[in-house]
């Protein structure tokens, strides 16, 4: 039987973003976090490279900033890139302060000032600000948050919990534009739970998953950003999909990512023949931006037909290789795979959904009591193009900021009551789930071959006239069998792709992460592409 819940904070996802918020929060508050499989299967805890902030004597904020608006294709919002960038270092400063073990520098001359964190550097980055725990930074972090999170009492972890959809007051025939908290499938009892909260926060991740080929896991499907356009917010820049250069390419490798930080150490990209093409593209060459890399790879490879390319750190000292590198070294070695001795086959793979939900600087979202931070929200930061390991920092510092803006609107709030229950009652078991396996299968791999690196506007008609009949086949089964983990992710990814492929339909210009052969040319004003659920056609 479905049961009722009541929090203060409902936090949907349990990443990097929804453990900070709840470490943020007083103890006094009753604070549930959501994660819809185990607690370990978000991107966080894969996460590899680090987390970019001014930390050292040498960098200054300026620097980052004009860096990450670089990076940006002038797309970036520099009000959001200076106050992420000017909150870095209390950012990590409180990761330290949690436990985090992050990598020290003990060849570092501590009397000249410096930091005591080894730094590495990152594609487009002009000075080394990457603080991270070898090359596993993101199980650290969420390692320590999640034990740091496990001994407050006002918390409670729910895991095997998917959120099916917001409860506002608008859907409810109410006055008022409050989110009141989410309905959520219970997988342990099959029930949808309703679940009270005075503040909702999306805190879902990306959409990464809409693609075939992604390095994320299977949980990446905008659930967050789909569940808040149902509920009215609007959503931008959907159509900047980065696709990180370097996945592990090898048959059993499914989605490994090989971290930007072999390149920031020297690693050479090569074709099969050993010739490197870089150069060729950009005279940053290898620290290139991802979008550039992520292009010139890709055009390689169609132009000479190979399945792959190949990244080089084997003419680094093999200690060196294996102490700094010692999570991908050993992955490499498991599929033979020595890296100290030989190139490492990679292809792009889709990485990181640069738009999302629109927020303030308090991640606040349209939507009164509805907060959307990290991946799932469009803050302005990342612009046309993410910078390299500026997405954590973005989850801390806007973690941090939502969870000041709940507190301080705390006494405004009251707990909602008489929410009505889950109706199960016009639905029946499904016997043909062969149908949501095969139109999963389907949407990932249109969305692969038209709404890719390169597009046309021939392949995004040609998307959008798909995902429309798949939107419908969806609606129809959603509407007579009862839900699961899979139905739900199927139902959010379709309508996340359906926003990507109208964003990017509305952009006439190739700018970052966008690039259309019917417009290779930038527009001379810079503009974000809002999509708001009254007009979503226009």
């Amino acid at each position: 039987m479905s049961q009722h819940f009541q929090h203060d904070v409902l936090v949907i996802g349990s990443g990097a973003a929804g453990l900070t918020l709840a470490l943020t929060l007083p103890d006094n508050l009753s604070i549930a976090v959501l994660s819809k499989g185990e607690l370990t299967n978000g991107s966080t805890y894969w996460a590899q490279g680090g987390v970019a902030a001014v930390l050292d004597h040498s960098d200054t904020v300026d620097s980052h900033v004009n860096d990450t608006l670089s990076a940006g294709a002038g797309l970036c919002r520099e009000d959001a890139v200076r106050f992420t960038v000017e909150h870095s270092r209390e950012a990590i400063e409180w990761l330290i302060e949690q436990g985090v073990p992050f990598t020290r520098d003990d060849e570092h001359d501590r009397e000249d000032g410096g930091f005591e964190f080894h730094l590495t550097r990152e594609g487009g980055h002009s000075h080394r600000r990457i603080i991270h725990a070898a090359d596993a930074t993101g199980a650290a972090i969420f390692n320590t948050l999640l034990e740091r999170t496990r001994q407050r009492d006002n918390v409670v972890l729910l895991e095997q919990r998917v959120a099916v959809d917001l409860i506002t007051e608008r859907k409810l025939g109410r006055d008022g534009q409050r989110c009141l908290g989410a309905y959520v499938l219970n997988r342990r009892s099959g029930e949808v739970d309703t679940h009270h909260a005075r503040f909702v926060v999306l805190a879902t991740g990306g959409a990464a998953k809409v693609y075939l080929y992604t390095s994320n896991p299977d949980g990446a499907c905008g659930d967050g950003i789909a569940m808040a356009w149902r509920a009215g917010c609007r959503v931008g820049n959907l159509e900047f999909n980065q696709f990180h250069p370097t996945c592990l390419y090898h048959p059993q490798a499914k989605s490994f990512l090989i971290t930007e930080a072999l390149r920031g150490e020297g690693a050479l990209l090569r074709l099969p023949n050993g010739e490197r093409f870089m150069p060729r593209f950009d005279p940053r060459e290898e620290l290139a931006p991802r979008d550039i890399v992520a292009r010139a790879i890709d055009h390689e490879m169609k132009r000479l037909g190979v399945d792959c390319v190949y990244l080089d750190i084997s003419h680094k000292p093999a200690d060196f290789v294996r102490n700094h590198f010692p999570t991908v070294y050993q992955r490499c070695l498991e599929f033979g795979i020595d890296i100290t001795r030989q190139p490492i086959p990679v292809v792009p793979a889709a990485h990181y959904t640069c738009g999302g939900v629109m927020v303030d600087q308090a991640g606040r979202s349209d939507l009164q009591g509805l907060y959307a931070i990290g991946e799932t929200s469009f803050t302005g930061l990342h612009g046309a193009n993410r910078m390299a390991s500026n997405s954590l920092l973005e989850c801390f510092v806007y973690a941090r900021s939502a969870a000041a803006d709940i507190v301080a609107n705390l006494e405004h709030v009251t707990m909602p009551a008489n929410l009505p229950s889950w109706d199960a009652s016009q639905v029946t078991d499904s016997d043909e789930d062969v149908i949501i396996a095969h139109n999963w299968d389907e949407l990932r791999r249109f969305m692969w071959d038209y709404v890719g690196i390169v597009r046309t506007t021939k392949r995004l008609q040609r998307a959008q006239h798909r995902v429309r009949l798949l939107l419908d086949e969806i609606d129809e089964f959603y509407s007579n069998y009862k839900v699961s983990r899979d139905l739900i992710e199927l139902r959010n990814l379709a309508q996340v792709a359906e926003l990507m492929i109208l964003s990017a339909m509305a952009r006439k210009e190739s700018r970052g992460l966008h690039y259309t052969l019917d417009y290779p040319d930038l527009l001379p004003e810079p503009r974000d592409t809002i999509v708001r659920p009254a007009n979503a056609d226009g």
